[in-house]
C-alpha cells in the first residue's frame, strides 16, 4: 500500500454541517481514485483506539469527545505519491494557516473543528486503512 493509498475521515463537524459532497467532490477533481468508503459512527472507545498516539496530550479528550460526537465518513483514497498530496489538499490544521482553495481553508472554522483528517505518513496511512476497512472492502 505504501505510497499510494492514504485514509480520509471527514469529521462530524463537516458532515454536520452538510459538506461532505462538496469536499468528496474536490478529493475527486484533485486526481483521487476512492477505493473505500463508509459513514460511520465511532463510540468514545473507538476514537480513543484510533487516535491512540495522541493519548496523554492535552487535546486527546477534546478530540477524542469530537470525533465519537457524530458521524464521519472514512475513504481510501488512491493515487501516485498519496499522502503528500493530500495532506497538501487538505492544507494546515489550523484553517487560518491553510492555504486558499484547500479543504480546511474551505470548510472548517478553527483548528478543532479542522473538518478532515489526513494520514501523516505511508506507515499511519496503512494503519488507518486497516482500522476502518477490512480487506474485503477495498476495490
Amino acid at each position: 500500500m505504501a505510497g499510494n493509498k492514504t485514509l480520509t475521515i471527514i469529521k462530524p463537524f463537516a458532515v454536520k454541517k452538510r459538506n461532505l459532497g462538496a469536499i468528496l467532490a474536490k478529493i475527486e477533481e484533485s486526481g483521487f481514485r476512492f477505493c473505500a468508503i463508509k459513514t460511520l459512527k465511532l463510540d468514545k472507545h473507538e476514537a480513543e483506539d484510533f487516535y491512540v498516539e495522541h493519548k496523554g496530550k492535552p487535546f486527546f479528550d477534546e478530540l477524542t469527545d469530537f470525533m465519537s460526537s457524530g458521524p464521519i465518513t472514512a475513504a481510501i483514497l488512491e493515487k501516485e505519491n498519496a499522502v503528500e498530496d493530500f495532506r497538501f489538499l487538505i492544507g494546515a490544521t489550523d484553517p487560518t494557516e491553510a492555504k486558499e482553495g484547500t479543504i480546511r481553508k474551505m470548510f472548517a472554522t478553527d483548528k478543532a473543528h479542522n473538518a478532515i483528517h489526513g494520514s501523516d505518513s505511508d506507515e499511519s496511512a496503512e494503519r488507518e486503512c486497516n482500522f476502518f476497512f477490512s480487506r474485503r472492502e477495498l476495490l
